[in-house]
């Protein structure tokens, strides 16, 4: 069989004719620049690509993209996209949501996606806060945080997206920010590559409701020695100079310790592609917030059939089985009418 290559694109023809909406200096805008890059890099078609969202500011995306796109209900995007996953299993679907989209209401629809491992990419875009709705705490607020919905303090612990993806048994889990474009394309192009289900959470700055809330790590002056890159089969170190990196302590949890204290072997070396999710959830709590040196990059990323294959697999031994037609030619049947 001849597969027939994509014809080459440019970010222009990615983009499409509507007015991007966002607030000027939002990080959307760094994020949505991304994808429109990258998309005509990894040679995929315009017809056969498809971003469904749920409500928020980062729903809005879909517009922007010069492609098929879904503009579902609050929190429900990844059950309509996973709807078309398996459905159309040629189609490469994308999903962009928020926090607040993703965790909160649709919370539910999020953890069954990624325990599934349906055939689709999901960013997360992550800011800490509800920011179409003018300001409310979301579930990665932090604890204290003041808004118009907690003028007291927010009282509730935070979800932390990662830890939550990993816990799900997610096949592909990472982690990126929208002042890195360069880093957000290549952790894109890895989920994208990626048969299953995976998650990114993109670390995205609120400039009217939360602005600077991931500046104490994302801030170019400080991400040599606030992110620790995570590179496969490496060793983890982080710092100007490599000074710094993460080890196991005798007590059996992660720490971060001076290299020329600890010593290069104690370094843990990393392995995205463990299929015990252990080592990856520890490296998700790294850090207590963004505000402490935290992990960067691909956490997991491991190989499991997907949904989609495995329903089509199923409905196929079942039809073996009954000796009996396929379920294209039953939708496709039966009596038509003339109504006069």
């Amino acid at each position: 069989m001849t597969v027939e290559t994509a014809p080459a694109t440019t970010r222009k023809d990615w983009t499409s004719d509507q007015e991007v909406r966002w607030c000027p200096g939002c990080g959307d805008y760094s994020i949505l620049a991304a994808v429109q890059m990258l998309l005509p890099e990894i040679g995929v078609r315009r017809e056969n690509t498809v971003f469904v969202s749920g409500i928020g500011c980062a729903a809005r995306f879909p517009y922007y993209m010069n492609t098929y796109g879904v503009h579902s209900i609050h929190g429900r995007a990844p059950a309509f996209a996973t709807g078309l996953a398996v459905c159309r299993p040629d189609l490469d679907v994308w999903v962009v949501t928020g926090d607040g989209d993703a965790l909160s209401i649709g919370g539910n629809h999020l953890i069954h996606t990624l325990r599934r491992n349906v055939n689709l990419t999901i960013l997360l875009f992550n800011n800490q806060i509800y920011g179409l709705t003018k300001g409310q705490f979301s579930p990665t607020s932090e604890v204290g945080k003041v808004t118009k919905s907690t003028p007291f303090g927010s009282l509730a612990t935070p979800f932390n997206p990662v830890s939550l993806a990993l816990g799900a048994e997610a096949t592909f889990v990472a982690r990126t920010h929208d002042m890195d474009r360069k880093h957000m394309m290549e952790t894109f192009r890895r989920a994208h590559d990626h048969r299953g289900t995976s998650f990114v959470e993109i670390y995205q700055n609120c400039n009217v409701f939360n602005d600077g809330a991931f500046e104490q790590i994302t801030a170019r002056d400080n991400r040599a020695s606030m992110l620790i890159p995570l590179r496969h089969g490496e060793p983890i170190r982080f710092g100007a100079e490599g000074e710094k990196g993460v080890a196991l302590s005798d007590q059996g949890h992660l720490q971060i310790v001076d290299v020329d204290e600890a010593g290069e072997d104690a370094l843990i070396v990393h392995d995205e592609t463990s299929e015990d999710p252990s080592m990856a959830f520890m490296l998700s709590r790294l850090a207590r917030g963004p505000y402490e040196p935290t992990p960067i990059g691909v956490f997991r990323s491991v190989e499991h059939a997907d949904y989609g294959t495995a329903v089509d697999e199923q409905i196929s031994a079942a039809q073996g089985r009954s000796g009996k037609g396929t379920i294209e030619s039953l939708l496709r049947s039966g009596p038509t009418w003339t109504v006069d």
